[in-house]
């Protein structure tokens, strides 16, 4: 390992106390009970503490802001910017302070303040909601306090440096979002440096040279937490490297605060947009990143009824760019069930990386094994694994986050691997590495340590196989799946039994509803609609007794062991009965079972795929699949798994539709254990119940 990454892994700081300062803050939301429910302290809170960073920010060059702002109300906004020394300023002439010189006038004039901020921190305000919570602390009497006491907090950025604000703010965030439903929007901070550390310890070092621009993206960016880890790490390793953060975030309240963030970091919160992932335009379209960080919603809906307007529209239309210009424009090679889109957000991360980019995107389990061959979940996989993009997968336990208890994965990507990487995948099961939280915050209740991230990244690092770590080729999680089929060979026969199957068949069963009849036959009076229906399941009914007398004519017996004869002689019972020969054929299946001592039915016209091979025609209701790895010989496979338990059986492959592709991660885990022996368990039973009798007996002598 090189000096520059023998540094890693990096872990948050903390020599910088901020524990009394954020304290400070904290002890405000007092102000608050009565007027909100506690869950509800952050919709104030976060707001003032913004909006007291910018102010204090703006305060020593607001009154030339001012004077040109008066001057010249047309003033170009750069020219105002120029003279604050942000990308931000304000034209009011108050201040927190001063509006505490009209307490009665001060829901107007906290209003008008909040109106002369520029367009950036209006879109924050906007978002947040803020205006809405301003007339409730209005009428509750909350609002000169909460004013007051925001006041006084010194957070000139001459007092409280932008490493330090930065530090307050994710602290408060963070407090914040430790409820369940809050914490939906945030990835545990320890889960972000270990995300953090895995993409930087395999990067290419030429990004970590001074000046170097480095380009971060987050494409579920929440409130841009991950964005802010990513670069303050970075930055650690090389203060002279010039990174830019960009996030989409589609939530009002969470870009409100994630917008903010950037805006009290001076990063370029333009870069932080407001913007739905899958179904809006790229707002990066003309950039390319280095690194992608991301934890996408879990079970979001990109379709059907679920989904936000227009979404499925978008997702489908880029798939098909993807697809008439062979992947040269557009992101999504297949589309996953609409039920949930975090495969989608892989391949927006995927597509916007550098030739050399790397990512790190947390799932759930479903993405790994989801979907049958032809889905697009497994084409999504398959099109990741051809194209040698996916670097490792990290198991993580669960009980990690606060709003879910359930076991996460962390995805590593990697347009760029090392040769010894090159076509490999790479498994850590760090499933037992965690900590126990003294108290849990809604399902949170482990977390990472220090120790368990060093042990990651070394298991990472070092890419050797050991009980927690399986390397593998690329090609184990590739697979063909072949249709499996056996000789037509059944024997029929006419019975009372056989003809009752009959009415199960889902042509004969439409035509008669013995239930719906009845209903309707006593419903009074009926409307129009309702009287056709009727007369419809009187016809039916006529056919369906029709066909199923036509068919007792020929009770026998007998048997046949020859399913062409006797689809003939079906054909021919039925002769009078308007039937299609489709449906002709399901009626003789109904009335007949497969008969390894029937005659195997034979035909002299060509192989089609799946029904006739080597002038033997195959029976479609024993159509099977078999999945076999692209690694095996298939006709090893079938010996070993098909041939000793169905040596007559047959199979297709097809070209287009047969390629698929599945992660079970868990599988090559797994451990056997055996169960207890049975006189283990017979005497631990003997046990109980001797126990329990010498319950019994002191109950009664008491």
């Amino acid at each position: 390992m090189s000096k520059l990454k023998s540094q890693l892994p990096l872990f948050q700081k903390n020599d910088v106390n901020i524990s009394s300062d954020v304290n400070t803050v904290w002890s405000i939301a007092n102000t608050l009970r009565g007027a909100y429910r506690a869950d509800k302290y952050r919709d104030v809170i976060i707001p003032m503490f913004v909006l007291a960073r910018l102010e204090a920010a703006l305060l020593p060059t607001k009154d030339q802001v001012i004077a040109a702002y008066k001057k010249d109300k047309k003033t170009p906004e750069q020219i105002l910017e120029d003279i604050s020394g942000y990308k931000y300023y304000n034209t009011s002439p108050f201040t927190l302070e001063n509006l505490q010189n009209d307490p009665d006038a001060i829901e107007e004039n906290f209003l008008a303040y909040l109106d002369g901020y520029s367009k950036r921190v209006k879109d924050i305000i906007e978002n947040l909601k803020f205006k809405e919570q301003v007339h409730t602390l209005a009428q509750t009497g909350r609002l000169f306090t909460v004013i007051k006491k925001f006041s006084k907090i010194d957070l000139s950025p001459s007092t409280v440096d932008s490493m330090r604000m930065g530090y307050m703010f994710e602290d408060i965030i963070r407090r914040f979002s430790e409820n369940e439903e809050a914490g939906s929007h945030y990835t545990p901070r320890e889960v972000i440096a270990l995300m953090v550390n895995l993409l930087l310890v395999e990067a290419d070092e030429e990004l970590f040279v001074d000046k170097r621009i480095v380009k971060i993206l987050d494409m579920a960016a929440g409130t841009g937490g991950m964005l802010a880890t990513a670069k303050s790490y970075i930055r650690r390793l090389n203060s002279e490297v010039n990174v830019l953060l960009f996030g989409q975030e589609y939530l009002s309240e969470t870009y409100g605060i994630g917008r903010a963030d950037m805006l009290i970091r001076q990063e370029n919160s333009d870069y932080f947009v407001k913007t739905d992932t899958l179904k809006d335009g790229d707002p990066f379209a003309d950039k390319k990143m280095n690194f992608v960080i991301a934890n996408p919603p879990f079970g979001q809906s990109w379709g059907g009824k679920d989904a936000d307007d227009g979404v499925e529209q978008a997702v489908k239309k880029d798939q098909e760019l993807f697809e008439a210009t062979d992947g040269r424009q557009g992101r999504f090679v297949n589309t996953p069930a609409t039920g949930d889109a975090q495969l989608l957000f892989h391949l927006h991360g995927l597509a916007k990386l550098e030739k050399n980019g790397r990512a790190a995107i947390i799932s759930n389990g479903s993405p790994l094994f989801s979907g049958g061959t032809t889905s697009g979940e497994s084409q999504i996989r398959r099109y990741i694994l051809e194209n040698d993009l996916l670097e490792a997968i990290i198991a993580l336990p669960g009980q990690f986050f606060y709003n879910t208890g359930i076991g996460i994965y962390i995805w590593i990507y990697n347009k760029n691997k090392a040769p010894k990487r090159q076509n490999k995948v790479q498994f850590i099961d760090a499933t037992e590495e965690f900590v126990p939280l003294r108290k849990s915050l809604g399902q949170k209740r482990r977390e990472l340590s220090e120790d368990n991230i060093r042990q990651i990244i070394q298991w990472y690092h070092n890419f050797e196989e050991n009980d927690h770590v399986k390397i593998f080729d690329d090609k184990e999680f590739l697979y063909k799946e072949y249709i499996v089929m056996q000789p037509l060979q059944r024997r029929g026969r006419i019975t009372e039994d056989t003809i009752e199957k009959v009415k199960s068949v889902p042509f004969v069963a439409k035509l008669y509803d013995e239930y719906q009849y009845q209903e309707l036959l006593e419903m009074e009076p009926r409307t129009a609609n309702d009287e056709k229906k009727l007369q419809d399941l009187a016809a039916g009914k006529t056919k369906q007794e029709q066909l199923l007398n036509a068919l007792r004519l020929g009770i026998t017996d007998d048997s046949y062991p020859n399913f062409e004869e006797f689809s003939q002689v079906i054909r021919e019972l039925l002769s009078e009965v308007k039937v299609t020969t489709a449906n002709f054929n399901t009626i003789a299946l109904a009335m007949s079972e497969m008969d390894k001592t029937a005659e195997i039915v034979t035909t002299t016209k060509k192989d089609k795929f799946g029904e006739i091979a080597d002038g033997i025609v195959y029976d479609k209701t024993t159509k099977d699949s078999e999945i076999v790895k692209l690694t095996e010989d298939v006709e090893d496979y079938f010996a070993r798994e098909v041939y000793p338990h169905v040596p007559d059986a047959h199979y297709w492959f097809d070209e287009e539709k047969g390629y698929g592709a599945e992660i079970p991660f868990t599988r090559y885990f797994y451990q056997y254990q055996a169960p207890e022996s049975a006189d283990k368990l017979l005497a631990e039973f003997y046990e109980l119940e001797e126990e329990l009798q010498n319950l019994l007996e002191e109950l009664k002598h008491d």
